[in-house]
């Protein structure tokens, strides 16, 4: 059997959060850094399934990345 491994705590820039504008909800999103410091991607809203264009920028000098959506 093998030893279970401990979970890496998430850390706050791991994890990005926009307010779908359709919906109005508040959307909790992993974040990748490996894609480049501005990211732009297609996803449909986890709760009203209408699509959004999700927006990320990555920069050192901020302390989270900033994260925000448009209706497409």
């Amino acid at each position: 059997m093998k030893p279970k491994r401990k979970r890496r705590p998430r850390r706050p820039r791991d994890e990005g959060r926009y307010t779908c504008p359709t919906c109005g909800e508040s959307i909790v999103i992993p974040l990748d850094r490996s894609g480049g410091a501005d990211q732009s991607y297609g996803e449909d809203c986890p709760v009203c399934c209408n699509p959004n264009l999700i927006h990320v920028e990555f920069d050192p000098a901020w302390e989270t990345p900033r994260v925000w959506a448009e209706a497409e």
